[in-house]
């Protein structure tokens, strides 16, 4: 039974995580978050020790490992964007191996300086690259020849409030923007599909929906990424939910469910050593990075049909 401590317990997907090790049978012995609505411990491991000081979760930590020789083996990292690098940098120091959401940073340069603390501290950075896992990908990936380009349509919208913008998310400095919170799974899995980025041109970049067009080694992607409620299909709108489209060559690859469990997939890859790391995660960055760094060009030829709109 591996320990664990999880940091930014009280967000958005720190839900999966809890489930994650909660399934894959481990005890999670500390959890952290600034705010304090965290009743969904009591689902999972309700008599863990929580903090909303991160200086007193870092006592505790350190506490542990000097005063009852129990160390922490992880640290599950579910807090924004712009503090994986930070909290990363902790678990190393702390002696824990660590297991962070995407993006692992926002800034590409920053991978190399966290794999000198890999060395330094002879621990393992661990990210989530779930969609990897889905099964709809994997069955892809076996169909696919590699000796020829392929033709793909990627949008995805998913709906939400005006909290959205109000909260660090809306915040480009500490998401990434909307490209990076909604988008870099998807580039990470094309990327992983049809190989690295040849040229990259964005089309439209706002804070609520973002496109342009990817030319991959085998494969032009149209893309398209919304938080904005009114881009939903008719269909899907009336019910606020998601919609998850890719077509390759015109086909539908149908991969709206299948994702209830993949958090605890990549946790029972992670645990038996072959979790992704710093360079699964490298390309996706890099190429959200430089998303947000382009100008926003006029469409020519190839551009998302949403554009049309």
């Amino acid at each position: 039974m591996a320990k664990f401590a999880i940091i930014g317990v009280g967000g958005y997907v720190a839900p999966k995580h809890l489930k994650a090790i909660y399934e894959t049978e481990n005890s999670l012995e500390a959890a952290f978050d600034v705010n304090d609505s965290v009743g969904v411990l009591d689902s999972y491991f309700p008599n863990v020790n929580f903090f909303i000081e991160f200086e007193r979760f870092d006592r505790h930590i350190d506490k542990l490992k000097r005063r009852n020789g129990m160390s922490i083996d992880y640290v599950s990292i579910c807090s924004p964007n712009y503090l994986h690098d930070a909290h990363i940098r902790f678990s190393l120091r702390s002696g824990a191996h660590a297991i962070c959401e995407k993006p692992l940073v926002l800034s590409p340069w920053n991978l190399d300086a966290l794999a000198e603390f890999e060395t330094e501290y002879e621990r393992k950075i661990n990210t989530i690259l779930q969609l990897r896992l889905h099964p709809a990908i994997i069955e892809l990936k076996k169909s696919l020849d590699e000796g020829r380009m392929y033709d793909i349509d990627l949008t995805y919208i998913t709906p939400r409030g005006p909290w959205y913008l109000m909260s660090w998310k809306g915040n480009q400095e500490k998401s990434g923007g909307v490209v990076t919170n909604i988008g870099i799974h998807f580039f990470d899995v094309l990327i992983c599909l049809f190989g690295d980025v040849v040229n990259s041109q964005v089309h439209l970049h706002e804070a609520t929906k973002a496109s342009g067009v990817m030319q991959l080694k085998n494969a032009v992607v149209r893309w398209y990424l919304s938080v904005d409620a009114n881009d939903l299909p008719p269909s899907t709108k009336p019910y606020m939910k998601p919609f998850r489209s890719m077509t390759v060559d015109g086909q539908e690859v149908e991969f709206s469910s299948g994702f209830t469990d993949l958090h605890t997939q990549s946790y029972r890859d992670i645990l038996s050593g072959s979790g992704f790391g710093i360079e699964d995660a490298r390309r996706a960055i890099e190429a959200v990075y430089n998303i947000r760094s382009n100008k926003p060009v006029n469409p020519t030829n190839e551009y998302h049909p949403y554009l049309k709109k």
